[in-house]
């Protein structure tokens, strides 16, 4: 685990160094929805590698010795794994919303009219995420399971090379994930801002 902490620290020292143009992207693509206060001035500290085993139940011989506070370790262990739902879908989110708009940027013209290079993966990486998303999902959003439909859908049965070909098929593609981008930008935008969970400290006896 301490190199998975030292690789996100890289990571997130070389997101910052690009946070101000994504930030500009980011007012660019939002237009009026764009506000710098969702933004924090800078990434450094904000991202971190932890873990425990939590047990998913208090043990039995709190509720017998002090049932209050069995029911308040429940409701922590409970806030606990709605928190990790809650990042799980964040996660989803995001890496959707890169693969959607990667592929829509592909979709489109050069500036002297000619297509874009498409290659497989533009599609093959975002069917390796449905497959995942099913396989992990844990049905937390019901906006989220939609938007996922909507885009699988979108490229079903869609091959890249007919996409490469047909300048109909293309511009069918972009439209419908255009939507699928902009309901996604919304989520993240709506997401509600994390909550820390902290351990209660125990008074001093």
């Amino acid at each position: 685990m301490g190199e998975f902490r030292l690789e996100l620290a890289q990571a997130v020292e070389n997101l910052d160094r690009h946070f101000e143009q994504l930030k500009a992207a980011a007012r660019q693509r939002l237009g009026s929805l764009y506000n710098d206060a969702d933004y924090p001035p800078s990434l450094a500290g904000l991202f971190e590698v932890s873990w425990d085993f939590p047990s998913v139940e208090p043990p039995e011989y709190l509720l017998r010795l002090n049932p209050q506070l069995y029911q308040e370790e429940r409701r922590r262990i409970a806030a606990r794994f709605d928190e990790a739902v809650r990042l799980a879908e964040q996660a989803f989110i995001a890496e959707l919303t890169k693969l959607v708009e990667h592929l829509v940027e592909r979709l489109g013209n050069e500036a002297d009219g000619t297509r874009k290079v498409f290659r497989d993966s533009a599609i093959t990486n975002l069917r390796d995420f449905f497959e995942r998303f099913r396989s992990l999902n844990v049905s937390s959003s019901a906006d989220l399971d939609r938007l996922v439909e909507t885009a699988q859908r979108a490229v079903a049965g869609v091959e890249p090379q007919a996409v490469r070909d047909s300048d109909s098929l293309r511009q069918h593609v972009a439209t419908q994930l255009s939507a699928v981008a902009a309901s996604l930008d919304q989520m993240l935008v709506d997401q509600p801002r994390r909550r820390i969970l902290r351990p209660v400290r125990q008074e001093a006896g």
